[in-house]
């Protein structure tokens, strides 16, 4: 008899169930077993707010798979993430088997570890717990917000804004934030200002640069020297200048060092100094949580990257300081351990910061067994913790300041040097060249007051102000923390939903707004304007706070919140679309009518020359139409880029320009399956001759696509390179799920960010990593020296030796099988690949074989097919809203 224990995924599973042994079955519940359906109703707000919960198959296996261990159990212990997220999906396990009667006689213990060790998994299982009621309480209350306004709300959208695609509780909000900025951008004034500097040099002979710091006795303030004049009047005083030492001042200063990683700040410097997006950082962050295959042994490398907390338990502490002792010296040890609290709003603090779950598995030493994003996250993880008990930097910073000893001009030069580089030796916060000759390492000559210098020269510089930079994964993130909207855990979800609904794009790695997600916060922030502003939302993840910490009921939060908003809703039910475009107009005219140069009036329709352009809906969305319709049908799409009317897909078709390789023409075309690239013309005389198409990413906009990016497209696959282990060439190419990485027989999906057009041999490799990481090379075959490849497949992992495959046996782990059992169960249970049916041989066949045979199926009718001669009528299926965010 074994006991149960439950966790969310297989790879812990395998882990934990080497550390218990025998005496238990360790089960996965593969994340959450249920969820709300996908329909209105689901949360009733007239009932309490009850809810309906359906388990969907792949739930319901896995809990008949729970349900049968636990006929021979006599404890069952949840053992699910230790957050909100994992104490509800414990919740969820056991509600299924109560309604199920399947609990009688079984205890229900709650055991959680923030780090998957031996030791950790032991110490959880020797102090177990109940469920924890008020995080059951506040995944129940988030869960229902997120239902009712992604439910409510979305309908609403699109009845009265057609081409929308939904709201949510707080990707709305960050949406907003998103175009919020870009109208900063879009307003933004650059004004012009100079700066003065100078090159000295002193009486050794060395040279340092001084900047202009007053002029005629007052302090310059950024806009004082505003014009080319005024800076070169400046520049003459001090070329003709004498200038002497006036003041030398030296500072000591310390640097400490930053906390180790949470969530939040994990997705930020890993976007920083990796180029890794959110969902790309938490999805490598689990996979090191859940642990790797090190030396034959499956072991965690980081503690749960879900957490807010900044501390670290005191025996990884003592261990750290104690690696920093062997390592580095102990000059580098501070006298004490470093105690850091978060700064955060609304910070959980109840887990530890993300660190390594031992400091003896240095980075170079794990990196073979690890793909490179793996790697590069946890020699990322592991620096920020080792650094974060270090002795703190010493800079030592000398200041001179110059003057002409008549208070005209004086001058100021600053150098830095790092005295003693404490952390500054393992860790630098943020990119690793951000370091540069103006704010460190510079050193200036020794000088002492009253030290002659000579002129050398004198230049002046024009700046302009810089608009607000436009979001950037890490400091939307960054951002969203700081005002307390949402959790760290969702960030990625969220940031992915807006981008997969066509709300925004990322260019050059910052968030653009598109004008659908334009429009979408245009509409909520004139009708539901309470509910995408940041405060509610901040003070609405208070209250959530409050009842995950026991001084809320989650009912009354929801009452509270449910009145207003139901009330706000049905205000739009008389909304006329007149009223909804009058209102956007307004909100975006500056932005879809800008200013034109010649000082004309920027809504003059120019096609009539009379009518008024303005915003219009239709079917399938917004656009810009004119006054005199039906008179004048002048339409266009909203904007293209620099404000100019971009050429339009007339017809369905697209002129680009003539191709450089083959000099025939290339052109856009919408097919029924999307759009293509088409080079050259179908020759009637000749039907076999067809034109070269391909089929263009969806994430490709036809009206701006150049010739060039066209003649990229038209050419794939393109070459990258040779593979830097392997030698084989890696190339980049389109298939009919998308972008794709080609090594050999093996194929990579890329991801939504790359560009099949550019993408490079770092990325290359990464995405063959990842893929490479599904499939396990066994060896050379006995027979044949050919090899015996492992690989994942839709129904499980299978054996493969040239054409020929075996399913493994059930329960069986790919990296357990061995060359001798593979060839084994090759030669007991192979099948060949199945070949695709050529279309008509096994009827023709059939056919041949009994003569007659098309005279039998001619005088003879199925029952069946004369009853269904009729069609029957069918129901229009409902449109299902678009589920919201899971935040």
């Amino acid at each position: 008899m074994t006991d149960v224990v439950v966790v969310e995924s297989p790879a812990k599973a395998k882990t934990i169930n080497k550390y218990l042994g025998g005496g238990y079955t360790v089960l996965a519940s593969f994340g959450h077993v249920r969820d709300l359906p996908p329909k209105d109703g689901s949360v009733r707000p007239d009932e309490n707010f009850a809810m309906d919960w359906a388990t969907d198959d792949r739930g319901a296996k896995h809990m008949g798979d729970i349900a049968r261990a636990l006929k021979s159990a006599k404890s069952l212990y949840l053992a699910t993430d230790p957050d909100r997220e994992g104490e509800a999906i414990s919740w969820h396990v056991q509600s299924v088997l109560a309604e199920r009667n399947l609990l009688k006689n079984i205890s229900v213990q709650r055991v959680t570890f923030n780090e998957i060790t031996k030791s950790a998994v032991q110490r959880a299982m020797a102090n177990p717990r109940a469920l924890d009621q008020p995080l059951i309480d506040a995944y129940l209350a988030r869960r229902a917000l997120d239902y009712l306004v992604g439910f409510t709300l979305s309908p609403v959208l699109w009845r009265k804004l057609p081409g929308s695609r939904s709201a949510g509780r707080v990707q709305s909000v960050a949406l907003r934030l998103i175009c919020e900025r870009e109208a900063e951008i879009e307003v933004f004034k650059k004004r012009e200002y100079w700066s003065v500097k100078g090159l000295f040099e002193e009486k050794s002979g060395q040279e340092f640069l001084a900047r202009l710091t007053h002029l005629h006795g007052k302090k310059l303030e950024q806009f004082d020297l505003e014009n080319a004049e005024a800076a070169e009047a400046a520049r003459a005083l001090i070329a003709a200048g004498q200038f002497s030492v006036s003041d030398v001042e030296h500072k000591k200063l310390r640097r400490n060092p930053s906390p180790p990683f949470t969530t939040s700040t994990l997705q930020q410097e890993a976007s920083r100094k990796l180029g890794m997006s959110a969902q790309i950082t938490m999805r490598t962050a689990q996979q090191l949580y859940e642990g790797v295959d090190i030396g034959g042994e499956h072991v965690g490398l980081i503690t749960y990257m879900r957490t807010d907390g900044v501390q670290m338990a005191a025996e990884a502490i003592s261990a750290i300081r104690g690696h920093i002792l062997d390592s580095f010296g102990e000059r580098y040890q501070p006298e004490k351990p470093r105690v850091y609290s978060s700064k955060a709003k609304n910070a959980q603090e109840a887990h530890e910061a993300i660190r390594p779950t031992d400091v003896r598995r240095r980075p170079e030493d794990v990196a073979r067994h690890l793909n490179p994003d793996q790697s590069r996250l946890y020699e990322l993880i592991y620096k920020r913790a080792v650094a974060a008990q270090m002795a703190s930097a010493e800079l030592d910073q000398v200041s001179v300041t110059l003057t002409d000893g008549q208070n005209i001009v004086t001058l100021r030069a600053t150098g830095t040097t790092i005295a003693f580089d404490g952390f500054l030796r393992l860790y630098r916060e943020g990119r690793d060249d951000i370091a540069s000759e103006d704010d460190e390492n510079r050193l200036l000559p020794p000088m002492m007051k009253g030290d002659p210098v000579q002129t050398k020269d004198a230049q002046a510089e024009q700046h302009f102000t810089q608009p607000p930079p436009r979001y950037s994964e890490a400091s939307l993130v960054k951002k969203m923390e700081e005002i307390g909207i949402g959790r760290p855990s969702t960030y990625a979800s969220i940031l992915s939903v807006l981008r997969d609904r066509s709300y925004v794009r990322l260019d050059s790695r910052r968030f653009v707004p598109e004008d659908r997600g334009r429009l979408v916060t245009a509409f909520l922030t004139s009708f539901f304007e309470t509910y995408v502003d940041t405060d509610f939302t901040a003070r609405l993840e208070e209250q959530l706070d409050d009842i995950s910490d026991g001084r809320a009921d989650w009912h009354d939060v929801m009452r509270a919140f449910w009145k207003n908003f139901s009330h706000a809703v049905d205000q739009t039910k008389d909304l006329k679309i007149s009223d909804v475009i009058d209102a956007l107009d307004e909100d975006l005219g500056a932005y879809f009518f800008p200013l034109r140069e010649d000082g004309g009036d920027p809504r003059q329709c120019t096609a009539c020359g009379s009518g008024r352009l303005g915003l219009r809906l239709g079917k399938f969305g917004a656009f810009i139409g004119c006054s005199n319709y039906p008179t004048c049908q002048f339409t266009r799409r909203l904007i293209a880029e620099d404000g100019a009317e971009a050429p339009s897909l007339k017809d369905g078709i697209r002129h680009l320009g003539m191709d450089a390789e083959t000099g025939e023409e290339l052109t856009i075309r919408r097919g029924p399956y999307g759009l293509y690239v088409q080079r050259g013309e179908a020759d009637p005389a000749d039907k076999k001759k067809k034109p070269k198409r391909v089929a263009l990413p969806k994430s490709v906009d036809a009206e701006t696509l150049s010739l060039e990016q066209a003649q990229g497209y038209i050419s794939l696959p393109r070459k990258i390179g040779p593979h830097p282990e392997s030698g084989e060439m890696m190339e980049a190419g389109l298939g009919r799920f998308g972008p794709f990485i080609k090594m050999g027989g093996i194929y990579a999906t890329l991801g939504k960010d790359d560009d099949v057009l550019t993408v490079g041999a770092n990325r290359a490799v990464d995405c063959l990593a990842q893929k490479l990481a599904s499939i396990r090379n066994l060896g050379k075959h006995p027979k044949d020296d050919e090899s015996v490849m492992i690989r994942k497949g839709r129904f499980g992992p299978y054996v493969q030796h040239g054409q020929i495959i075996a399913t493994l046996p059930r329960g069986s782990h790919m990296d357990d099988v061995t060359l001798d059992e593979a060839v084994t169960l090759l030669a007991e249970k192979g099948k060949p690949l199945k070949a695709p049916a050529k279309k008509g041989v096994k009827k023709a066949a059939s056919s041949a074989k009994k003569p007659g045979a098309d005279k039998k199926a001619t005088t003879k009718t199925p029952k069946k097919a004369a009853a269904s001669a009729t069609p029957r009528k069918r129901k229009a299926a409902k449109a299902k809203p678009e589920g919201p965010d899971a935040s």
